[in-house]
C-alpha cells in the first residue's frame, strides 16, 4: 500500500487486505451515440473486458428463459394502457389476468417486470465483484450508483447529430431515425426511472459526462483515462486513511501514551 500519510506504518499494516483498485467503469450513452465503440476502445487500453450484450444472455440463463424471451423485457417501452393495467394489477388481478388475454392488449406481468430487474441486478452486481469491468449500458449506473471502486461515464451528443448517425447506421430515413432515437430515449429513461427510481439526467448518477459531438474517439478515451486515474488515486486514499487511523505508526502512538499519561 502506498505510503502517502505521515507517520504511517506498513509494519503495522501489512496483514491488512491491500485497498482493491478502481476495478470497474460503466458506460452509458444516449442512443445513437456510438458509446459501443468507446467501452471497447477503453477496455482494450486497459486490458479489461467489456461487458454489453452479452449481460441479456446472462440474465435468461439465470431465470432459465431464453435470450429472446429476456430480450423483451431490457428496456421495454409500455404505453400508457399497459402501465395504467401494471397498476391496477395488484388491486385487481383478476380483471387484469382477463384482459391479457385479450390480443389486442399485451401487457407484462408487473412481477415477470420485478423478476427481470432482480436477476438484471444479480448478473451486474456479480459482473463488477470480479472486477477490470467496462460495463455498456443496462443501467448499471443506477445499479452500482454510490460505489466508490466504480468510475460512472455518460456519453452525450446533440439530438441531430445522433439521428444522422443512425440514419447512416440503420439506413433509415431521417424521419424514422428521430423516432427511433426519441423512442429509445423514452425507455431508457422509463426503465430507470420505473425499476431504480433514478433520473436517467441526473447528473449526480455520474463521475464525467462526455458530450462526443464535439471530441474525437481519442479525446472521450483521454477524459476517461484521466478521470479513472484521479479517483482510483483518490480511492487509494481513502483506503489509506482508514489503514493509518486503525493501524498508527508506533512512533506516533507512543506520543499519544505519553500526552495522555
Amino acid at each position: 500500500m502506498k505510503d502517502i500519510r505521515p507517520g504511517y506504518s506498513h509494519k503495522y499494516g501489512e496483514n491488512e487486505p491491500a485497498a482493491s483498485p478502481l476495478s470497474v467503469i460503466t458506460l452509458s450513452q444516449q442512443y445513437g451515440c456510438a458509446g459501443d465503440w468507446i467501452a471497447v476502445q477503453l477496455a482494450a487500453r486497459l486490458r479489461w473486458q467489456c461487458v454489453n450484450h452479452e449481460i441479456v444472455g446472462r440474465v435468461a440463463q439465470w431465470l432459465g428463459v431464453t435470450v429472446e424471451e429476456a430480450e423483451q423485457h431490457n428496456l421495454r417501452l409500455y404505453s400508457f394502457v399497459e402501465r395504467f393495467l401494471l397498476s391496477m394489477q395488484l388491486s385487481y388481478p383478476e380483471t387484469v389476468e382477463a384482459l391479457a388475454g385479450q390480443p389486442t392488449l399485451p401487457i407484462l406481468p408487473h412481477r415477470q417486470e420485478r423478476l427481470y430487474h432482480k436477476a438484471l441486478q444479480h448478473v451486474v452486481e456479480s459482473i463488477a465483484a470480479s472486477g477490470q469491468k467496462v460495463i455498456v449500458d443496462h443501467g448499471a449506473q443506477a445499479l452500482l450508483a454510490g460505489r466508490p471502486n466504480v468510475l460512472h461515464v455518460q456519453i452525450v451528443a446533440p439530438l441531430m447529430q445522433r439521428v444522422r448517425r443512425v440514419m447512416q447506421r440503420e439506413q433509415l430515413s431521417q424521419q424514422q431515425a428521430l423516432a427511433q432515437v426519441q423512442q429509445r430515449d423514452q425507455q431508457m429513461q422509463h426503465y430507470l426511472w420505473s425499476q431504480c427510481r433514478r433520473d436517467i439526467n441526473d447528473p449526480l448518477l455520474y463521475d464525467l459526462t462526455i458530450n462526443s459531438g464535439s471530441l474525437d474517439v481519442e479525446g472521450q478515451l483521454g477524459m476517461i483515462c484521466q478521470a479513472y486515474e484521479r479517483k482510483a488515486a483518490l480511492f487509494r486514499e481513502a483506503m489509506a486513511d482508514q489503514v493509518y487511523l486503525i493501524y498508527p505508526a508506533p512512533e506516533m502512538a507512543a506520543e499519544a501514551y505519553t500526552l495522555t499519561s
